[in-house]
């Protein structure tokens, strides 16, 4: 448990906000009736905190490059990265709620500064927009810290009395906003709020991203709202830009979009603003930016199009012979070209940070596919590429997203894969053949651990079935064949061993001739994976 907020817990904090978003993410979608009943809240808020979380790790990058970031570097590049990239109208509140906080922590990260860097958070996350409403994020930020600046103790406490109040506030949010109450839900920014607060609450508990302990970002119940399209008497289109202004051509700037539209948010400061209104006249909103200084990463939206691009795309039959592509996420080069020789396109991960959905959405459009069966070959980028699809599906593309875990369950999938077959149905036979792909790894212990098959010590072999520890040895040999006699004990008929820089051949050999002896019945393939694929992979279909 910390006692003072540090930088490798703000890092820790961005990506636990992350995880515990991704995870949310549809269920916040579906709650988003206001101020706009679009269904984008959840996706937006993740891609906001995805942009914090990455502008946080550029500064973590390479530790040859210099010392180690400290706290004000690291909160302030939360804020930037979050200001950046934040997306409709609840990211750009958060980000404007992390710019408050981050003003605060710079200072320092004990339980007092904490209690200030919340209540400054609220207060900014207020004055970023031009007619707060109750019901929303901002209470759900007020009551936050109004309890954590009331809350005795330490850092702990107040982060988790903040969590604590956001959770009870929110619930109180259908009582002070009609339209809440109307569909039986609760604020969806509220509901990301609460996501981003539990992961703070967890980070100074000292949890990791990666950990076995289940995020608080959730809540006791589930509310599912029906979301419709906006109706005639809202603005036809969404603008965000950001704008190089100074301070002082806020005011009128703010003056102007309001006689233009409603929902306006602007938020930053330093001469960089995030512009979020809605408006029926999207070149004007553009041009009110013009006169204030310089916009740029212009973004507008049309709902009623949005919608109706979002529908088609859901739709078979809506494009005739469409290019069709597979998008498989893999690292190492050997990986890669196994992936492109059975027909994929391929994405390199970088083994030591998470894709992006930019990333993701970015490689789908260079294939220039209509439908596209993306392959992730890992689960932690389940969420990533849920907000890549959403993003993409607007766009008018037909995405189905296969979360096979491994690259062995990738292969399986790219081998039964026929592009002649109606989409649905090539879906349904490459998501049968991953499924039935039981997967492990070898991996090294870095330090003493608990795990499912006992205590490892730094230096042991790992052996991993289906993502959990089951063998712990001395050496890749004995473990590799402790794993295949346990996953083979349930039966299988192709065993796939796909071996990483650090694995000779000597040891597939090894591993060929123990299946054999064991089980002359199954066929053995062995593939090399490249310099940043895992020591060993195994599949066993």
């Amino acid at each position: 448990m910390l006692h003072t907020l540090d930088a490798p817990a703000v890092r820790t904090w961005c990506q636990l906000a992350l995880r515990a978003l991704g995870q949310a993410r549809e269920e916040i979608d579906a709650l988003n009736v206001y101020p706009v009943p679009d269904g984008d809240t959840g996706t937006n808020l993740y891609l906001t905190v995805e942009s914090a979380a990455a502008e946080v790790e550029s500064r973590f990058a390479d530790p040859a490059d210099g010392p180690a970031p400290g706290l004000a570097d690291t909160v302030r590049a939360m804020a930037r990265g979050a200001l950046v990239g934040a997306r409709g109208n609840s990211g750009v509140i958060l980000a404007q709620w992390l710019r408050g906080t981050a003003e605060t922590l710079a200072d320092g990260g004990g339980a007092d500064q904490l209690r200030a860097a919340l209540q400054r958070a609220a207060d900014s996350a207020y004055q970023a927009v031009a007619e707060p409403v109750e019901g929303t994020l901002l209470t759900v930020a007020r009551v936050a810290a109004r309890e954590a600046v009331r809350a005795g103790g330490g850092l702990a406490q107040v982060a988790d009395t903040a969590y604590r109040a956001a959770r009870d506030a929110l619930r109180h949010t259908p009582e002070q906003l009609a339209v809440l109450a109307e569909n039986g839900v609760v604020d969806a920014g509220g509901r990301g709020l609460v996501a981003v607060l539990g992961a703070l609450a967890d980070a100074v508990a000292g949890h990791q991203p990666m950990g076995p302990v289940a995020l608080r970002g959730d809540l006791p119940e589930s509310c599912e709202a029906h979301v419709r399209p906006p109706g005639p008497g809202h603005p036809a289109f969404e603008v965000i830009y950001l704008l190089d202004a100074p301070d002082d051509a806020l005011p009128a700037l703010r003056a102007r979009l309001a006689e233009l539209g409603d929902s306006l948010v602007i938020g930053g400061g330093d001469g960089l603003w995030n512009v979020h209104v809605h408006v029926d006249d999207a070149g004007a909103a553009v041009e009110a930016g013009i006169g204030a200084g310089r916009p740029h990463q212009i973004r507008i939206t049309h709902f009623a199009e949005a919608a109706a691009r979002s529908g088609a795309a859901a739709e078979p039959g809506k494009h005739e012979e469409p290019a069709r592509a597979v998008l498989s996420v893999v690292c190492g080069e050997g990986l890669a070209e196994l992936c492109e020789q059975a027909g994929a396109v391929v994405l390199r991960a970088d083994p030591d940070r998470p894709t992006a959905s930019a990333e993701l959405a970015a490689a789908v459009r260079r294939s220039g596919a209509r439908e596209v069966v993306l392959l992730l070959n890992d689960p932690e980028l389940r969420a990533a590429a849920g907000a890549a699809a959403d993003q993409l599906r607007e766009e008018g593309v037909r995405i189905a997203v296969l979360p096979t875990r491994s690259p062995v369950q990738g292969l399986a999938a790219l081998a039964v894969h026929e592009a002649g077959r109606r989409f649905d149905e090539d879906v349904v036979a490459m998501t049968s053949a991953a499924g039935a792909t039981r997967y492990a790894e070898l991996a090294v212990a870095e330090g003493e651990s608990w795990t499912m098959a006992g205590v490892c010590q730094a230096g042991d072999v790992l052996g991993l079935i289906d993502g959990d520890v089951a063998v712990i040895g001395a050496g890749p040999a004995e473990v590799g064949a402790s794993v295949l006699d346990r996953m083979l004990g349930a039966g299988g008929e192709l065993v796939t061993l796909i071996l990483g820089e650090g694995a000779d051949d000597a040891l597939a050999e090894h591993l060929v001739a123990h299946v054999r002896q064991g089980r002359p019945e199954v066929d053995t393939v062995v593939f090399h994976g490249g310099r940043e694929a895992a020591p060993l992979l195994i599949g066993v279909e």
